[in-house]
């Protein structure tokens, strides 16, 4: 009898478990868009239209340079954590490379390298200055001029802050001792978002980016594509195709869930360790689907924002930020203290619309340590403070130079 109430007993934590796995508050943000477009039939149409615009001149985009970066990543197969280990000379400006490339994945493994003992305190500072975490993706298809100067900006003051600190403080400042177990650290910031059963619509995502990227070129060089389809093009194929690849971003980024507060997604697989049995790297094509999947969602996000707000409101945004426009640069870097990219990319997504000027875009690509903050705050919460704030000082000084010259 016992043994029958203790098999109940865990079954019933089973059940309760698998109830807040399927119950994700993500599953509430198609919903609420659904409603609002049920309940004002206006901001419907702004939203397909602005669903299908973030997902033809960005999320294609971010997919294509996500297949050239990790393909580069599995053909070469070098060991960035080996080299930094082994140059410690050379810590500081390469870290400051790997943070300014778009994405994450080349600050998580400073950030992981730091955790573990294996790199200074300067190499961390100079890795979370120079990255510009997923927002980079928004801003290269959006901007590529202008991403290509910021990711310049970052790797050269991200080296400088770098070499500053270690010159104040030393090389040896803040440094952790090598964990015991060095794999359980890579282990607890290289896991994070996995799917559950969104495999199966791999072959749609597939089929709807082709057509997509083909699309978004002309429309990228103010070509409407929609008029290739004659008759039909009162439809609007093209921006429908946009509306659903957009749409089913959203409903698979809906159904991943976050294991542990904290974790994250966008590492590299070259950080995988063989031996460890917990975890599996992910193919080359659920990483590309998964990340794309991300930044779709708050491009999405950042664009609705814009859009609906302007349409509910009537207010003229560039107008009203005008008002406090010496204010804008210290909000931009504020709002780059706080962790994750999504934040960021709304920042990124308010200056492509003319919200917001340069010098507040520079402000907090500076201060922004997108992802790569997690692992940090988790194992060294401490240094990660420390480093955050240290990261605001250039920002600060990048942001208001710019301001002043440019007004």
């Amino acid at each position: 009898m016992t043994t029958a109430i203790l098999a109940a007993k865990r079954g019933l934590i089973d059940f309760h478990r698998a109830a807040r796995e399927l119950i994700s508050w993500r599953v509430l943000v198609p919903l609420a868009l659904l409603a609002l477009a049920w309940v004002a039939p206006q901001a419907g149409r702004i939203m397909v239209d602005t669903i299908a615009e973030a997902y033809l001149q960005v999320s294609v985009f971010v997919a294509g340079t996500l297949v050239l970066i990790y393909g580069i990543e599995r053909l070469f197969r070098f060991n960035l954590a080996d080299m930094l280990q082994a140059h410690p000379r050379t810590q500081v400006p390469v870290a400051a490379f790997l943070g300014a490339l778009p994405g994450c994945g080349g600050a998580i493994v400073v950030v992981t390298q730091y955790v573990n003992g294996q790199v200074g305190f300067g190499a961390l500072i100079a890795v979370l200055t120079a990255t510009m975490g997923d927002a980079a993706f928004l801003l290269l298809s959006q901007e590529p001029t202008t991403a290509l100067i910021v990711f310049t900006l970052g790797l050269v003051v991200g080296s400088i802050a770098g070499w500053l600190v270690e010159a104040l403080h030393g090389p040896d400042f803040m440094r952790r001792q090598t964990l015991a177990d060095g794999d359980e650290a890579e282990r607890r910031a290289r896991i994070g978002r996995r799917p559950r059963q969104t495999t199966r619509l791999n072959p749609l995502w597939i089929a709807l980016m082709a057509p997509g990227l083909v699309f978004a070129l002309p429309i990228a060089a103010q070509v409407d594509p929609n008029q290739w389809f004659g008759p039909l093009a009162a439809y609007e194929p093209v921006t429908w195709l946009g509306f659903a690849g957009g749409v089913l971003a959203l409903l698979m980024w809906s159904a991943y869930l976050t294991t542990e507060p904290g974790q994250i997604s966008h590492a590299p697989c070259k950080t995988a360790n063989p031996n460890d049995q917990t975890s599996t790297p992910p193919t080359l094509r659920s990483r590309v689907i998964n990340d794309t999947n991300f930044v779709t969602v708050w491009v999405i996000a950042a664009f609705l924002l814009f859009e609906l707000g302007v349409h509910f409101t009537g207010a003229d945004v560039g107008s009203w930020f005008s008002g406090w426009l010496v204010m804008t640069p210290l909000i931009a870097v504020l709002i780059g203290f706080l962790p994750g990219c999504g934040p960021q990319i709304i920042v990124t997504g308010l200056y492509l619309t003319g919200a917001i000027p340069m010098a507040a875009l520079l402000g907090n690509a500076i201060s922004n340590d997108g992802d790569a903050l997690f692992p940090a705050i988790a194992l060294a919460p401490r240094a990660a403070i420390v480093a955050t704030l240290y990261t605001g000082i250039p920002a600060l000084i990048v942001a208001y130079a710019t301001f002043f010259l440019m007004h």
